[in-house]
C-alpha cells in the first residue's frame, strides 16, 4: 500500500537521473545497458511517481559539468516535484566555491556529488578536494559520497576530516550482491553509520548484482544491514531511476522496498520514504 503524502510530510525518492542522451556524453552506458540509451525526462519520471504513490524527487547529477547542474536547477523550477537537486562542482578547483555561491543562489539546490567511484584509489585523501568539501560546509550543503565498497575505509577517513559536513552514501557503498552480505561491508557500514552527521540511500543495489538476477530473498539481507546501522531516521528510500530500469521495473523496486519496511511502524515507514531525504537535503 502507498504512503499517503502530505505537506508537511512528503513521500520522496531520493535519487534519480535526467539526461538527454548521447554515447559521448554517457560513454558508460555500454551494449548490455543499451535500454537506457536513450532520453530521460521529468515527463518520463513523474507517471512512475504517481502510480508509486510517491510525492516527488530529487535529483541527482549523472555527468561530471557545471552545465548540467545548471539544467537539473532549470528542470526543479519548472517541474515543482522535483524538490531538490543535488549537482557536481570542480570541488578539487580554486573557483569551488564561486560556483558552490552561485548554484545555492537558487534555494532548490541542495547538495553536491562526485563521481569517486570512478577515481583512483586515495582520491579523498587529496588536499585540494578536501578544501573543496570544507567549501560545501560552509555553503550549508550537503555532500554524497558515492563510492564502491572498497573504497569504504578511505572513505571514513574523508568524512572524519569534515565533522561539521552532512553527508549522504549512496547506494549502501555499491557492495558486490551475489549472497550473504560480506562481513567486512557490514563491519565499516556500521562504522560509517556510528559517524552521526551521515546518511544512507537504499537505492542502486539491483544494478551490484552479477547479470542483474535480484530476488527479494537475496536483498533483503542487504536492507537490514543498513537499517539496523543507520536506523529509519538516517535511510532513505531511492530508486536510481532510470539506471535501475537494466534490472528492475520502477514499481517492482518501490514495492519491494516497502515489503521489507512492512514490518516497522507507520512513522518509521515515513522517515525512509520521505522525512529522511527531507532533513538530509533541507528540503
Amino acid at each position: 500500500m502507498a504512503l499517503g503524502p502530505s505537506p508537511a510530510n512528503p513521500t520522496l525518492d531520493s535519487h534519480q537521473h535526467f539526461w538527454r542522451y548521447s554515447a559521448e556524453d554517457y560513454g558508460w552506458i555500454d551494449e548490455p545497458m543499451a535500454r537506457i540509451r536513450r532520453d530521460f525526462l521529468p515527463e518520463d519520471l513523474q507517471p512512475n511517481l504517481a502510480a508509486a504513490g510517491l510525492a516527488g524527487c530529487v535529483a541527482v547529477q549523472a555527468r561530471q559539468t557545471l552545465g548540467e547542474s545548471r539544467w537539473l536547477v532549470e528542470l526543479a523550477r519548472a517541474h515543482p516535484f522535483i524538490r531538490g537537486v543535488v549537482g557536481w562542482v570542480p570541488l578539487a578547483q580554486p573557483q569551488a566555491r564561486e560556483e558552490l555561491e552561485r548554484l545555492r543562489s537558487d534555494s532548490i539546490f541542495k547538495g553536491v556529488r562526485h563521481v569517486v567511484q570512478g577515481e583512483a584509489d586515495g582520491f579523498l585523501d587529496h588536499a585540494a578536494f578536501n578544501a573543496g568539501i570544507k567549501e560545501v560546509a560552509a555553503c550549508g550543503l550537503t555532500y554524497d559520497v558515492l563510492i564502491f565498497s572498497r573504497q569504504l575505509s578511505e572513505s571514513l577517513r574523508f568524512i572524519d576530516r569534515h565533522p561539521a559536513q552532512t553527508f549522504v552514501l549512496d547506494h549502501i557503498a555499491k557492495p558486490r550482491v551475489s549472497g550473504a552480505p560480506d562481513p567486512e561491508w557490514r563491519r565499516l557500514i556500521r562504522e560509517f553509520a556510528r559517524r552521526e552527521r551521515t546518511f544512507c540511500k537504499f537505492s542502486g543495489v539491483v544494478t551490484e548484482v552479477p547479470g542483474w538476477q535480484w530476488t527479494p530473498e537475496l536483498l533483503r539481507p542487504y536492507f537490514e544491514v543498513v537499517l539496523e546501522a543507520f536506523g529509519p531516521r538516517r535511510l532513505m528510500f531511492g530508486s536510481d531511476w532510470p539506471v535501475c530500469l537494466v534490472a528492475s521495473e520502477y514499481l517492482a523496486w518501490v514495492e519491494f522496498v516497502r515489503d521489507c519496511s512492512a514490518a516497522l511502524t507507520p512513522e518509521e515507514q515515513s522517515w525512509i520514504f520521505g522525512r529522511t531525504a527531507s532533513t538530509a537535503y533541507r528540503l
